[in-house]
């Protein structure tokens, strides 16, 4: 206890902290509750990306898949496997639970490639899910067995508890990280690799190995169409859009004939619900008719057109999603952001490099082969063994056997060990009294045939890397062509298919506008997505999107509907500019709009009023009556103004001056044409339909009262 007093009372011991400073305190092993943290989050954040969320660039693998088809391969016997008993051998290396290891093993089987499966394996389709470990079945596929294993050349470590080794990677020779695609979340990153064709990969690593440039694009299991116009190599910020296949079986009925990679077939149906019970378009039913093939029918509601139903489809259901790829790997301990072309030729090197590596390895066995084949036929036709009878120690039989050996060592092609001499010593006298000098020359000479077979593949490396990827292609191409079809998406402008769902009505003088004013002025019937527009008297507008109600402002002389890029609705004004004391004249569109923003026509000004407004939807120019104050001094008090001799102009643009005495009033005279002209109009082959893009066949100009005739086969 004194002890503790002289310490607790020392002066060294109770000094003020100093950051940075010595101290002479050994705190040994003692660190801040700070610095564990920071260190206990940068462990666990490494240990989640490098072992668990992302895979390998080497073999496209995280280490759960690893394990478990190291753990098939180890039990594999040719025959079907319990995925329990799979389960349980793939625990002996991976420290985690059962249903990880299961879930990740269904994920592989589910792909089709690795995994050759029995029972209930689920359907990515319709989401339904695998049955019980213990009643489905799996072994590995004489594809996997070919491209993923091969002890030689295999590195490995100890597995995590020591007892048995498992490999670092697998030698890996295709592409598979590509061709299975993968999906993974760490701390901090995330990854997105999209699933390719099989055989497409496979012919571009031969366009690789051949120098060629290639362009590589996703291929889903669940087909469907997708458009991969913004898909940048699968790098962060790309896009694809997928859509479903949607056919007409008649006027009032549509068929889902496949779906988008990433939902369901319940998923869409719920969202096919759920669009029409919110009004965007009507359904009547929806059933499900899928099978061995997907199929969905949708009836359609009265009244709807089966082209706008399936627009509708694409603007607000899940048959038509957005992916966005983002490919990250680990690569040397590291995680890596690439794009799908070079994780492909990388794939495409290693593959070349393992398969080096097996040809040297071959090639060192052969030789060896045939040193120790030509050893035992000069061994046993010069009978070097009678030699040994008479010796009595062993090393006076290694010592005869080496000497008998000399005047032929000239012709081997590696000096004569001491193993392979006890090789020879090895050899049994049935094998010596049956030998036959003819069948050991025609062994030996094919051996050598074999070596130097190896040696032209070693020598024309690439070509035969070439050949490899063909009788990948020959032996396991079939069936695998291309089920997601390349195509250039039309864009669905949501507001137009939408169905007009709700009604509009207007307080003009409090300056309220909405679906729920239902005792004020009707305006139009409209989507509850649309956005509305109003003009006010002081000449201020702004636009807001459909509500119960909105407050716009006082004193509203025009609401309507608002499109985005309209740059045919024209807006024709008179208005009197409290600045410049004068009356003028404008027409412009109202494109580029900001929601709850407010624009002027003219520069604002108290005294600013405006006195004549229209909107023209084909930009029509109608003729108006001016009339003058009587206290005018002008000689004429009325006459007449035409729009269709002013230039349309931006928001901003001021106008033109009519005059400058007071007008007393301006109304309408008469009613003009469009001074747009036509709207030029082509044919899409591609998308089947007509649009303003310049996309597929030109058509010609439209106006607003011409029709277009369509002729079905």
């Amino acid at each position: 206890m004194e002890n503790e007093a002289e310490n607790v009372n020392d002066p060294e011991l109770n000094q003020p902290e100093n950051d940075g400073a010595e101290s002479n305190v050994d705190t040994g092993d003692v660190k801040p509750v700070g610095g564990l943290f920071k260190d206990w989050f940068v462990e666990y954040a490494s240990y989640v990306i490098l072992e668990r969320a992302i895979p390998a660039l080497e073999d496209g693998l995280k280490p759960v898949q690893r394990r478990i088809l190291h753990a098939m391969n180890e039990m594999d016997d040719g025959r079907f496997n319990k995925v329990a008993n799979i389960i349980g051998a793939t625990m002996a290396y991976h420290p985690h639970g059962d249903a990880a290891i299961g879930d990740a093993l269904v994920n592989i089987g589910q792909k089709d490639l690795l995994i050759d499966t029995q029972g209930n394996w689920g359907d990515v389709r319709t989401g339904d899910s695998a049955a019980a470990p213990r009643y489905i079945e799996a072994r590995l596929s004489k594809f996997a067995k070919e491209v993923a294993f091969n002890d030689k050349t295999t590195e490995w470590q100890r597995s995590y508890d020591g007892r048995k080794r498992e490999p670092i990677q697998l030698p890996m020779k295709f592409p598979l990280l590509l061709a299975q695609g993968v999906e993974g979340i760490a701390v901090g990153l995330s990854t997105k690799i999209m699933p390719h064709n099989f055989i497409e990969l496979c012919e571009a690593s031969i366009s690789i190995l051949k120098g060629k440039k290639i362009e590589l694009f996703p291929d889903f299991p669940t087909g469907g169409s997708a458009d991969f116009s913004q898909y940048n190599d699968g790098r962060k910020g790309s896009r694809i859009r997928v859509r479903a296949k949607i056919e007409e079986k008649d006027k009032s009925t549509l068929l889902i004939k496949d779906i988008p990679f990433g939902t369901t077939t319940g998923s869409l149906i719920d969202s096919i619900l759920k669009a029409s019970d919110s009004g965007k378009f009507k359904v009547k039913r929806v059933i499900d008719n899928t099978a061995k093939d997907v199929e969905i029918e949708v009836q359609l509601g009265p009244g709807i057109s089966a082209d706008i139903a399936i627009n509708a489809l694409y603007a607000f259901t899940d048959c038509e999603v957005s992916i966005s790829p983002l490919a990250c790997v680990i690569e040397n301990d590291t995680p890596k952001f690439i794009g799908v072309t070079d994780i492909l030729k990388s794939s495409t090197e290693l593959t070349r490099g393992l398969l080096k590596r097996e040809l040297e390895i071959q090639l060192s066995e052969l030789e060896s082969k045939w040193h120790f084949s030509s050893l035992e036929r000069i061994f046993i036709e010069e009978r070097i063994y009678r030699d040994i009878e008479e010796c009595e120690t062993w090393e006076s039989v290694i010592e005869t056997i080496d000497k008998g050996l000399d005047p032929f060592k000239k012709l081997l092609k590696r000096e004569v060990t001491q193993d392979d001499i006890v090789r020879l010593t090895e050899i049994k006298i049935k094998r010596i009294s049956k030998f036959d000098k003819f069948k050991a020359d025609e062994l030996i000479k094919g051996i050598e045939h074999e070596i130097d077979e190896v040696k032209h593949h070693l020598e024309h490396l690439t070509d035969f890397a070439v050949e490899y990827f063909r009788q990948l292609l020959k032996k396991y191409g079939k069936g695998k062509e291309r089920k997601t079809e390349i195509r250039i998406f039309d864009t669905i402008d949501a507001n137009i298919v939408a169905v007009a769902n709700v009604k509009l009505y207007a307080n003009y003088a409090e300056g309220f506008v909405g679906t729920g004013l239902k005792k004020d002025d009707y305006i139009t019937d409209c989507s509850d997505i649309d956005d509305i527009i109003a003009f006010r008297s002081d000449g201020s507008y702004s636009i807001a999107k459909v509500s119960d109600k909105h407050f716009f402002g006082k004193d509203i002389i025009y609401v309507g509907i608002w499109r985005k890029g309209d740059e045919r609705t024209t807006y024709n004004l008179v208005y009197w500019d409290g600045a410049g004391k004068k009356a003028m004249a404008k027409r412009f569109n109202a494109t580029g709009l900001i929601r709850e923003k407010v624009y002027n026509m003219p520069k604002e000004h108290a005294k600013t009023k405006v006195l004549y407004f229209s909107a023209n939807p084909n930009g029509e120019a109608e003729k108006v009556n001016i009339y003058l104050s009587a206290s005018a001094n002008a000689r004429l008090k009325q006459f007449d103004y035409d729009f269709a001799n002013l230039a349309i102009k931006g928001k901003t643009a001021g106008g033109n001056q009519i005059t400058k005495y007071n007008v007393r009033k301006v109304d309408l005279k008469e009613k003009g044409g469009s001074t747009l002209g036509g709207v030029n109009i082509w044919w899409d082959e591609i998308t089947g339909r007509l649009n303003g893009d310049e996309k597929g066949s030109y058509l010609g100009e439209f106006n607003g009262q011409d029709q277009v005739l369509v002729i079905y086969k």
